[in-house]
């Protein structure tokens, strides 16, 4: 159950962090102006706030796997939101991250 409740928490900081990042870049980028800016930028703020729920004590590695859940999950955001076609080494390279993901989060560790 700690897995399922985490990888939760990943998609969540996933939804909000990609999601934030678009918003900023469709308000700078596609001149859709300050509410996009400002709606990014929230969603940011509450990334960082998931992120803290994790069970994980350590920062650095809760921060170091969600980067296989940020790198999968922005290919995920691309195909559904702009269209964006991946390629087979896109996807290999996410499935690698996510694999990196696992062993730095779910590994058995004796401490």
């Amino acid at each position: 159950m700690l897995i399922v409740r985490s990888l939760a928490l990943f998609s969540l900081a996933a939804l909000f962090e990609i999601g934030g990042a678009w918003l900023v870049w469709q308000g700078v980028r596609e001149h859709r102006g300050w509410v996009w800016i400002g709606a990014g930028v929230i969603a940011l703020g509450l990334y960082g706030l998931v992120a803290t729920f994790q069970s994980e004590d350590h920062f650095g590695r809760v921060l170091a796997a969600y980067g296989g859940i940020f790198v999968a999950g922005s290919i995920v955001w691309g195909v559904v939101a702009d269209g964006y076609r991946p390629d087979r080494y896109d996807i290999l390279g996410a499935l690698i991250c996510l694999a990196g993901m696992a062993v730095l989060m779910y590994a058995p560790r004796g401490d």
